[in-house]
């Protein structure tokens, strides 16, 4: 029997390469980010709507979960690089938003940004799911030596991000998202507006339909943060701003460690202890009040620091706060809706009552 020719063993062993099925990969997603991007909300929906439904198989669950939000991370990462490919085009595009400005100008300034960055995602994605197994394979003790140590992580990358911007907030989320369906959108609209003349080969834009003149127009209107250096679009925190943006990111380590040396007797005591409670809600409310309230802030700051404000709500689902008051009133509710909200709510009750990462900001 003849032997096969060398070179064509080597062909098919060089076709299904992983550097070629990444880039493969890589190219299927970019040409369909559309359909990438209903898939991935289909299944971020789904592990929503069910998140302790099998409490037997929760890590499966949240193992979904984590995957989904790690692939998107991925997928966030990849398509930033093909909208700015896209926005060095011909034609009029409108400016991403200062959010994306800001961290895409880290991340492409510095290296060191980008890897924290990544590394501060990976660990909020996955925190959850670490919590879920320390807890099955090491007990109530090694759950929370690794919720510490998981706090601990994201207080030194936010510290050390906090270093490498000039003393500049942290934005959450530290990096840029860029979703597939915009990435499809622009790519779209870029065929659609330009019209190639047959003679000089010269590209006119389109005109947009008699009942969308306002908003084309309104498209193309840039605003004083559209025009701004990146580096303006947050300021430098001084005095006072500083040590409130340390403690902003010390509160939640501060409660996880109050939490795991609390001298409670079980995890329900633990649960209602309000030392824990009362000193990490009182690091984050003097972070609220010691920042510099005088300095003219930014569009981008002022977003920031209303997110912030609305994720103080999470230390009422937490600790004796939520055992003494909001309890109750979940409950009350829980009985007054229909079966399958009520059934969601009973899931997430499990969720807020046996571990600490499915309250946290």
């Amino acid at each position: 029997m003849p032997a096969l020719p060398r070179h064509s063993a080597g062909g098919a062993g060089s076709a299904l390469s992983p550097p070629k099925l990444i880039h493969m990969y890589d190219e299927f997603i970019t040409k369909n980010s559309g359909q990438v991007s209903q898939i991935e909300s289909a299944l971020r929906s789904l592990t929503y709507i069910i998140p302790g439904r099998f409490r037997d198989a929760e890590i499966a669950s949240e193992t979904l979960h984590s995957g989904v939000q790690l692939l998107s991370l991925y997928h966030d990462n990849l398509l930033s690089r093909a909208a700015s490919t896209i926005s060095r085009g011909p034609g009029i595009k409108r400016p991403p938003s200062p959010h994306t400005r800001y961290t895409r100008y880290w991340t492409q300034r510095s290296g060191l940004y980008r890897r924290i960055a990544l590394l501060l995602q990976m660990v909020r994605y996955t925190e959850l799911l670490v919590e879920m197994a320390a807890n099955r394979r090491g007990g109530e003790n090694g759950r929370w030596r690794v919720v510490v140590l998981l706090e601990f992580i994201k207080a030194v990358c936010r510290l050390l991000l906090l270093r490498i911007t000039s003393s500049r907030p942290i934005l959450s989320p530290s990096t840029s998202a860029t979703s597939p369906s915009s990435v499809a959108s622009s790519t779209k609209s870029a065929h659609e507006r330009e019209w190639v003349m047959p003679r000089t080969g010269m590209s006119l834009p389109s005109l947009p339909t008699a009942s969308d003149i306002t908003s084309y127009l309104l498209s193309r209107v840039l605003t004083p943060d559209d025009i701004k250096p990146a580096t303006k679009l947050l300021n430098q925190l001084r005095g006072s701003g500083q040590a409130a943006e340390v403690l902003h990111i010390l509160a939640p380590l501060v409660y996880a460690t109050c939490l795991a040396l609390s001298k409670a007797s079980s995890p329900e005591a633990r649960r209602r202890a309000w030392g824990p409670w009362l000193a990490g809600f009182a690091v984050e409310y003097a972070a609220r009040q010691l920042r510099d309230k005088g300095l003219r802030t930014t569009a981008l700051e002022r977003d920031e620091w209303r997110r912030r404000g609305w994720s103080m709500g999470w230390w009422a689902m937490r600790g004796p706060f939520y055992e003494s008051v909001v309890k109750g009133v979940v409950e009350g509710v829980r009985k007054r809706v229909p079966g399958v909200i009520g059934g969601i709510l009973e899931d997430y009750e499990y969720l807020w009552e046996n571990y600490y990462f499915s309250t946290s900001d």
